[in-house]
């Protein structure tokens, strides 16, 4: 019988095997953090937070984790940040991350701003969603899945809420908020409320609100906890940077069920282009600019990717950011050339 390995053959094979497990995993992440064209230009461990740049950047979300890329060559370098994130949104050095907590249906929305406010995190219940954060990168808003999974079934529910980040005031559902539904006061039991869209001031918003088999964009005002029926037929809002229009998804038809059209609604004369985007766009499109138009899209293989098409039913469609999704825009050196 032998005494086995000497001790400095043992010391060898342990040091052998964590070289080879560290490159395993080294390995592992890069090829997790860079599937998409651009190479990764850095990486953080799983907590850390974004690298703030004065650069102009469109956040995405690169299998599942926050990233970004140069406003003016979005198909160039990702830096990624190593957070995970079911939903993503920035604005004007906020960022915002909706991720779930457990198979319990609780979920965590993560703010991560410069300055005083810091890191912020609020405990939520249901699936993430939608998520916005305003343009000043004050106002927060998210919406989750509580019921269903599908706004093209029915049955489905959600909620909706609002984090000002400077006071932390927070209100945790919309539906608490009076309702005005054609110039009348209104309740029912049946309300939702999803995908909000802040304007410039920070107090009021547009949202979409259904009830009675009808959906409407809302416009909202959080200091007077009021909604209010602008339109019909409106979901999942995104207002322009100039305050004009609302970008939306309207449903084909009249029926969820066939697919959404990204369109546009002029607020003022309540006209709707549709956009050159044929395929059905379920996701809360960004504006680039006044003009351009930006949204995920799912590919039969599962894959996402960032697209972008001019907002006034001209051009065609194109990809921005391959492999990613939940687009948003931080642009405080300027919208992309």
């Amino acid at each position: 019988m032998t005494n086995g390995p000497s001790l400095r053959a043992r010391v060898a094979i342990v040091v052998c095997a964590a070289v080879l497990l560290a490159a395993a995993a080294t390995g592992y992440v890069l090829r997790a953090g860079s599937r998409g064209p651009g190479p990764v230009a850095a990486a953080g461990d799983a907590g850390a937070g974004p690298s703030w740049t004065g650069d102009g950047r469109v956040w995405v979300l690169s299998n599942g984790v926050l990233s970004s890329v140069a406003a003016r060559d979005p198909a160039g370098p990702r830096v990624i940040s190593g957070r995970r994130c079911d939903r993503a949104h920035a604005a004007h050095g906020t960022v915002a991350c909706l991720l779930p907590v457990d198979a319990l249906r609780r979920t965590r929305l993560d703010v991560l701003s410069r300055g005083p406010r810091g890191r912020r995190s609020v405990p939520l219940t249901g699936f993430p969603n939608r998520l916005r954060v305003s343009d000043s990168g004050r106002m927060v808003a998210w919406t989750l899945f509580v019921g269903g999974h599908s706004y093209a079934a029915g049955g489905f529910s959600t909620s909706a809420g609002i984090l000002d980040t400077r006071t932390g005031e927070t209100v945790r559902s919309l539906e608490e908020f009076a309702v005005t539904l054609g110039g009348r006061p209104y309740r029912s039991a049946d309300v939702n409320v999803w995908g909000v869209t802040f304007t410039r001031d920070d107090n009021r918003f547009y949202a979409t609100l259904s009830t009675g088999g009808r959906r409407y964009l809302v416009e909202g005002d959080f200091s007077a906890r009021t909604l209010r029926t602008v339109a019909d037929g409106v979901e999942c809002p995104s207002l322009s940077p100039d305050g004009t229009r609302v970008a939306f998804k309207a449903a084909a038809g009249g029926d969820p069920a066939r697919g959404w059209r990204l369109s546009v609604l002029d607020l003022a004369t309540r006209e709707v282009v549709a956009s050159a985007e044929a395929r059905s766009v379920d996701d809360q499109a960004i504006w680039l600019d006044d003009r351009t138009l930006a949204y995920g899209l799912q590919r039969s293989d599962g894959v996402n990717d960032v697209w972008t098409v001019p907002a006034d039913g001209t051009g065609r469609p194109r990809v921005l950011v391959p492999q990613a999704n939940s687009p948003a825009l931080d642009a405080e050196a300027g919208p992309p050339g």
